[in-house]
């Protein structure tokens, strides 16, 4: 069978190499932890300490919110500084547990299970919920919500996300080569709560050494196969990732659930195999430092709320002054502000470049090329959305399918008038789903 794809998308220059050999690192933090109270889609956590109170590793800093809120927990040991407004990767202050790291690493103790026999699915999916799981790719939603549809008999698919179709990235890359046994731990316990349902791992062509491994191990798995999918962005995008694995589309008013899936990106099965099987909470996560500035790109585990600034240090540092530092992959990550922000439940990588080749290229008048319309995976007219957004002519961009957007960026990329029509759509979309929910 050949290789699995949607239609669009494009084949960026990966950049991958810099960093795809390297193996995952520990790293241990220097200074302080700094844990934003929002990692997560939906309402901010309610921190439960104060400044002055010492914790451990793995104890729970802040509580979930409300029913789609998450958890957070302290990544080291040691005494709470401060609770106050800091930097997340994004450029937005937001309120955070400061914690001063005192270097012992003393743990809660854990609670691992001798078998998934012995937990009914409401205790599976607490165990998720308590240990602060969320979706780990970039968008943070609750894994607990997303693992309690309606109709669980309904779910006849869940993708294992082993896409990684942004350049640079190689985090879920490595994982996949180093930790398979945990993935499949964290599918096998997905399949335990849907039993209609078969595991799929997807992974692009470029990575077949990762396919092969995650064959191995699921070898004699009846309910686990794995799918090769075309190496092409946004391949890993959720609605393209379902289309290409099962040929189910679904648009922006409907939930993976709708077609009878759940995708998961590798990192999460791995918070999920630690949540149930080990009874660990989410306290850490791989990360990529790469890009063509960085002087030893590398993969690092690390310890959520460790600050950007010591991952850098720990790569030997900039060849030069940067033009441009991103969190998370070129084409849908966020420029950051500052190096002192930490490190996340969604930080995928940090990206550091010598030039800003979008601040330096100038726009042009649009010439009706239509390359924007071949290579977008949602099949809209992104040139003429634009223009909509620009006049804030919301009514039109709505019936135009503008909500229909996955933000890729693919349209800005082929643009050869160098329009910004991803920022354009992107901004008029949340501006439209704003009203919409009002």
């Amino acid at each position: 069978m050949g290789v699995l794809t949607f239609k669009g998308g494009i084949h960026p220059q990966d950049g991958k190499s810099l960093s795809k050999d390297q193996p995952i690192m520990e790293l241990l933090p220097k200074g302080e932890l700094v844990y934003p109270i929002s990692q997560h889609i939906g309402a901010p956590a309610n921190p439960l300490v104060k400044k002055g109170d010492y914790v451990l590793k793995g104890q729970k800093i802040a509580e979930a919110g409300g029913y789609v809120s998450s958890p957070i927990y302290a990544s080291v040991s040691g005494t709470v500084k401060a609770v106050e407004m800091r930097f997340n990767p994004t450029g937005t202050q937001v309120n955070s547990i400061v914690i001063e790291n005192d270097g012992e690493y003393q743990e809660v103790e854990a609670q691992p299970v001798t078998s998934l026999e012995q937990l009914s699915r409401e205790e599976i999916i607490e165990k998720i919920s308590e240990a602060g799981v969320v979706g780990m790719g970039g968008a943070g939603f609750p894994t607990k919500v997303k693992i309690s549809p309606k109709n669980p008999e309904s779910i006849e698919y869940i993708i294992a996300n082993g896409a990684e179709c942004e350049p640079y990235i190689t985090a879920d890359y490595r994982r996949m080569l180093e930790y398979t046994d945990d993935i499949v731990s964290g599918m096998r316990v997905l399949l335990t709560l849907f039993p209609n349902a078969k595991g799929i791992f997807a992974v692009e062509d470029n990575k077949k050494d990762c396919a092969n491994k995650i064959r191995e191990a699921i070898s004699g798995e009846a309910r686990m196969e794995v799918k090769v999918l075309e190496t092409k962005y946004p391949q890993g995008a959720e609605r393209q990732l379902i289309y290409a694995t099962t040929k189910r589309a679904i648009h922006a008013a409907k939930l993976p659930a709708d077609a009878g899936c759940i995708v998961d990106n590798v990192e999460t099965l791995i918070a999920i195999h630690n949540a149930v099987i080990l009874g660990k909470p989410l306290v850490e996560r791989v990360i990529t430092v790469s890009g063509d500035n960085i002087k030893n790109p590398a993969n690092y585990k690390v310890p959520l709320g460790i600050s950007h600034s010591e991952l850098v240090e720990a790569s030997g540092g900039f060849l030069e002054s940067p033009k441009k530092l991103i969190s998370g992959g070129p084409m849908m990550g966020f420029a950051m502000v500052t190096l002192d922000a930490p490190v996340t439940k969604t930080s995928s990588a940090l990206l550091a470049f010598k030039n800003d080749d979008v601040a330096a290229a100038k726009e042009t008048a649009c010439i009706n090329c239509g390359r924007c319309v071949e290579v977008c995976p949602s099949r809209i007219i992104p040139s003429r959305l634009a223009d909509l957004a620009q006049r804030h002519a919301e009514e039109g961009f709505v019936k135009m399918n503008g909500l229909e957007c996955v933000e890729c960026g693919s349209c800005s990329y082929v643009c050869p008038a160098k329009r910004n029509l991803k920022q354009a759509i992107g901004s008029m979309r949340k501006i439209a789903l704003a009203n919409r929910r009002k």
